[in-house]
């Protein structure tokens, strides 16, 4: 597939409607990605046409289903590079996955050790971690971070010793669009024997990770954000760690053999997929992938860094605009505007068919270092072009004028 925007915004029917008479602008991708006609074909023909459960049974349509889910397994294996199919586990989302890992990681810790996250974290890659700490009495220690929003890495490094037993790092920030330099951390991590988690969730729509590379223990993301469905992710999970870890729940598909007296499980990916998964989720975030390497990553990077430049210069244009988070970024701009409420903005540019997203982006941390109620958060995607933008700031422009 060729970079064409008008062709690729033909493909995600949501584009074309209008909110309060103005076409719609959307601009929260950050939040959830928007889904291309394949991918709402893929949901359709799962359930108009094979709809079973899968791995139980012994008829066709089951079986269809259960090679289809299986499919979609080994296409995100070959997508993030993990050495194993099995090491991708299937998942409700990226916090389901933390959670998972967490609640593993609660027989393995002991009093005194210590975990280290990063300020610039999403509160599912903080709370999870604060209730680890209260079961098992380990200490929890923060990455700092400075004014362009990047973590200070000689302070990480004086953070690690031979208590640290887990790092958890965002890939990007979803409130600054700020690129962590996961390879340096991962590296520094393993260095003194701890396991490191990256949460993926707003970098895979955006950057092609790849896991053996990476050398990463976990990593998490969701397919919602990668024009897939909501209420699906994964957990890629090194097989080493896969065999220690205990399951997170106990039910069906998780088991091998199961008597009163007592029951083992089953080898991965089954031992942390209990119950009956999202099926077709799991086949759509097989085809969300396959429509975004038809088009290439290189070409979303180029196209998205194109449109965060543009949109920074033009909205620095407008008096009184602060941007937060300047260092190496991608595909989002969260702002203020002097002595205005972002969710006052919000609500105006909205009227005008634009959807940004305002508050704190559940990063709390980051507004109260920068001793700030919020922000406006404008997040790019490759269907954007830079009419949208041009949109975009003069609703900015209209709001402030209609504020002050």
């Amino acid at each position: 597939m060729s970079f064409d925007i008008q062709i690729i915004r033909k493909d995600f029917p949501i584009l074309s409607r209008k909110v309060n008479g103005y076409p719609l602008v959307y601009l929260d991708n950050a939040a959830t990605s928007q889904k291309p006609q394949q991918v709402i074909d893929a949901i359709v023909d799962y359930y108009s046409n094979y709809n079973a459960n899968i791995h139980r049974g012994v008829h066709s349509l089951s079986q269809e289903a259960t090679d289809a889910y299986e499919a979609a397994r080994h296409k995100i294996q070959n997508h993030f590079n993990a050495k194993e199919a099995f090491e991708i586990i299937f998942t409700a989302g990226t916090t389901h996955g933390i959670n998972l890992v967490a609640n593993g990681f609660a027989s393995l810790l002991n009093k005194g050790d210590e975990i280290i996250v990063s300020v610039l974290e999403h509160h599912s890659n903080i709370v999870p971690w604060q209730m680890l700490c209260e079961k098992t009495g380990a200490v929890l220690r923060v990455i700092p971070m400075n004014e362009e929003g990047e973590l200070l890495m000689d302070k990480y490094a004086k953070l690690l010793s031979d208590k640290t037993k887990l790092v958890f790092v965002n890939h990007i920030s979803n409130a600054l669009g700020t690129i962590n330099p996961i390879e340096e951390i991962i590296e520094k991590a393993h260095s003194v024997g701890a396991a490191v988690l990256i949460d993926g969730a707003q970098s895979c729509s955006h950057i092609k990770p790849n896991l053996q590379e990476l050398n990463v223990d976990f990593y998490v993301a969701s397919a919602h954000k990668m024009c897939g469905p909501t209420g699906v992710g994964i957990l890629y999970m090194k097989e080493e760690w896969g065999n220690k870890l205990p399951p997170y729940q106990g039910g069906g598909e998780m088991i091998a053999e199961v008597s009163f007296e007592k029951t083992t499980y089953a080898g991965l990916p089954h031992k942390f997929e209990a119950g009956t998964p999202n099926i077709c989720g799991g086949i759509a975030f097989g085809v969300a992938i396959d429509y975004l390497n038809a088009i290439g990553f290189e070409a979303i990077e180029t196209h998205e860094n194109e449109l965060l430049t543009y949109a920074t210069k033009k909205l620095l244009e407008i008096e009184g605009l602060k941007i937060y988070g300047t260092g190496q970024k991608t595909s989002v701009i969260s702002f203020n505007i002097e002595g205005l409420h972002p969710y006052d903005i919000g609500t105006i540019v909205d009227k005008l068919g634009i959807a940004v997203r305002t508050g704190h982006h559940c990063a709390q941390p980051i507004m109260d270092f920068y001793k700030i109620p919020g922000t406006v958060r404008a997040s790019f995607a490759f269907y954007n072009t830079l009419e949208e933008v041009d949109a975009l700031v003069e609703a900015v422009k209209k709001a402030k004028t209609m504020l002050s």
